[in-house]
């Protein structure tokens, strides 16, 4: 498996300085986070740096790889193409040697899955929990994911419904069925 500095150094070249300290700042979460939990910290501070590094191509390059790649996108992601990133990142991520398990939390990053291990939570919480993120509420969740990943997750899940049902913005199903998967 590909390094953390080797990793680190090529998303820092890919990305925006913006997107890039916020891959650190999830790195960074991801380990607290899997300290916590008892996750592999290096898997999850791997997962965590590379999340977004589909997240800067342009369109016309990310449908050409979906293309290429063969990779199933359904209606609400051709809708909502700020989606596609994840699971281009999950394709793109297995040149580094990422598992499977490492694939999917990149993949289930942007709108959860009711498939979500350990890893795939720690991933999602980061992601929205990390250090240069700021939103109303964002606090509580941090404090909510040092007690309880699941409830973490489901109250980033709700946050972002709720903003969606503002923004009238679709809502992908897979974080619905993870919803109501943590609630049951």
């Amino acid at each position: 498996m590909e390094s953390i500095e080797n990793i680190q150094a090529e998303i820092k070249e890919k990305l925006s300085e913006k997107r890039y300290l916020h891959s650190v700042g999830t790195m960074k979460m991801a380990r607290i986070l899997a300290q916590k939990y008892n996750v592999n910290e290096n898997i999850a501070m791997l997962t965590g740096l590379a999340h977004d590094m589909a997240k800067e191509i342009p369109l016309e390059q990310a449908m050409e790889y979906i293309k290429e790649n063969k990779i199933d996108i359904d209606e609400i992601e051709k809708q909502n193409t700020a989606l596609l990133h994840a699971k281009i990142g999950a394709h793109m991520s297995k040149k580094y040697g990422f598992t499977e398990q490492m694939q999917n939390a990149i993949k289930y990053h942007t709108t959860g899955n009711p498939q979500m291990d350990d890893l795939a939570k720690i991933i999602y919480v980061a992601d929205k929990t990390e250090e240069n993120r700021n939103y109303e509420g964002i606090e509580e969740i941090r404090q909510l994911a040092m007690q309880n990943i699941n409830e973490a997750t489901l109250a980033i899940l709700d946050h972002d419904i709720e903003k969606n049902i503002k923004k009238k913005a679709l809502i992908h199903p897979d974080g619905i069925l993870l919803r109501n998967k943590l609630l049951s």
